[in-house]
């Protein structure tokens, strides 16, 4: 039996590929960064032609670091980005435009357009999603209007679209020599483009922004054999699951049962619970597929989408040089007893989950002539943990039992300073998993599940243990005192774009 499963993680700012063992522990690990695009205020893109050569690149990196063979391995599976938009040409395999980020706001315009007297929720009932310059439809809608030929190009078929998963796969697959044009529910249902019940692309969607069906890829569960690798190291391993990448966290993070929930701290944060085979509603969260494996039921998720966290940590290195590497976030802050009063809000793109802002942007409040770079340092970080809250309270609002505990992921679990202060203003534990790459390791799971490498649920739920636990232990009343500081520096960021 092959040794491993291969997990493809193409992310916001890097692509990785991950090697797992039967026990779901990491054998090897091989990352490339690409390039951040950002042509304007608010434009962020991706240059996929360097994406796809990046993810070969990972392809050789991780079986040379496991002294590995594409016998060695089982199935591969693929978790991304999932917002992020590309429109290619069939024949060439060449893109029509740079890919289009989450992140983006450049249509904001054109929401507004589209949500015309009906507003922005009147797609919601049957997608889940109110209309958002986050989502990719309307970036599809964008690139048709405005690359020219484009449009009469996707109506003659000649074009296809694809999140960075369908991207991934189709390249893995053949590309213009037979690639597979395919995406799992998961990634669909963040286009605008699903119907959340019947799993097939909503014709009033398509007809609302203008995008021709022959454009889209077929819909496909999230586990299940799509093809087989073509030309690289993995050639003749099948591709075998799929999911957008926060699924895929909830996923490796075993939360298959109603009411789970994990958050992810990356570039931006994720709160997702499971809200079993139920469709919930929330006006300030968003449903989405949480995954369909194989022919089992499909099952939905309540996400809370925070667009900047880790990201406000690489603004602080990048852009104003208060630190030299990520880490150093967590010591500068700890040379401050608390944030001085401080309060930073990253709305950098607007606001997302719970109060999807295009017009808010970025804030820093509460300064004095006390206030320095620790204080700073603290509010960012302290920035995190106070979205995340705001999103755990949405889910709270309408789960029939509030959740008990949160397990956590990503990168910004290492620190643990942010971690305790989770807790402290969540008033529950939080819990990080042993194997912290739980977005790789869903899709793994998922991979492994369609071919027999794992057997079911249970089998994986064996995979997962505890690495670290944090109790609150902040007095609630200052817990709340500080809370209503923060939603007051909020509303400071509103309204700062006309």
């Amino acid at each position: 039996m092959s040794g491993y499963v291969a997990a493809i993680d193409q992310g916001t700012t890097s692509t990785r590929l991950i090697l797992f063992d039967a026990d779901g522990r990491i054998a090897a690990v091989d990352q490339r960064e690409h390039e951040q695009i950002h042509p304007r205020a608010g434009w962020v893109e991706h240059d996929v032609g360097e994406v796809w050569r990046r993810t070969r690149e990972v392809i050789d990196g991780a079986l040379r670091a496991a002294d590995a063979q594409a016998g060695d391995v089982a199935a591969v599976g693929i978790t991304n980005q999932r917002e992020t938009a590309v429109v290619w040409d069939r024949e060439t395999g060449e893109p029509v435009h740079n890919a289009i980020v989450w992140q983006d706001t450049r249509t904001d315009a054109l929401v507004r357009e589209l949500a015309g007297d009906q507003g922005l929720d009147r797609l919601r009932d049957r997608v889940g999603l109110p209309l958002s310059t986050y989502f990719s439809g309307p970036k599809i809608t964008w690139i048709l209007d405005n690359v020219p030929g484009a449009r009469e190009r996707a109506e003659n078929g000649e074009l296809a679209f694809g999140n960075m998963d369908t991207w991934v796969l189709w390249n893995l697959t053949g590309g213009p020599r037979g690639g597979v044009h395919a995406t799992d529910v998961t990634n669909a249902s963040r286009t605008m483009l699903m119907d959340l019940r019947t799993l097939e692309w909503h014709d009033p969607s398509l007809s609302l922004m203008g995008i021709p069906p022959s454009m889209l890829p077929q819909i496909r569960s999230s586990s299940e054999i799509y093809g087989e690798v073509a030309g690289t190291a993995l050639a003749g391993r099948p591709v075998a699951g799929i999911l957008g990448d926060q699924q895929a966290a909830l996923f490796g993070q075993t939360c298959f049962e109603r009411g789970e929930a994990k958050s992810t701290y990356g570039t931006g944060s994720f709160l997702l619970v499971n809200t079993g085979e139920e469709i919930v509603r929330c006006e300030q969260l968003i449903t989405s597929v949480a995954a369909k494996i194989g022919d089992a039921p499909t099952t939905y998720v309540l996400e809370g989408s925070i667009a900047v966290t880790g990201a406000a940590v690489q603004w602080l290195r990048d852009q104003i040089g208060l630190i030299r590497t990520a880490a150093e976030v967590e010591q500068l802050a700890e040379t401050v007893k608390d944030n001085g009063g401080v309060y930073f809000v990253p709305a950098f793109s607007g606001l997302f989950a719970p109060y999807w802002r295009d017009d808010a942007r970025g804030v820093i409040v509460g300064l004095t002539a006390y206030a320095r770079a620790g204080h700073i340092a603290r509010a960012v970080l302290e920035a995190t943990a106070w979205q995340t809250r705001e999103v755990l309270d949405a889910a709270n609002s309408v789960a029939e039992i509030p959740l008990a505990e949160l397990k956590v992921d990503g990168g910004m679990t290492a620190n643990e300073l942010l971690m305790q202060f989770q807790a402290d203003v969540l008033g529950i534990p939080v819990i990080r998993p042993k194997v912290t790459e739980t977005t790789a390791l869903g899709a793994a799971f998922a991979a492994g599940l369609a071919v027999g490498f794992w057997q079911d649920e249970a089998d994986l739920r064996e995979r997962w243990s505890q690495d670290r636990r944090w109790e609150p232990q902040m007095e609630e009343r200052r817990r709340e005192r500080e809370y209503a500081q923060w939603k007051k520096a909020v509303t400071r960021s509103f309204d700062w774009v006309g």
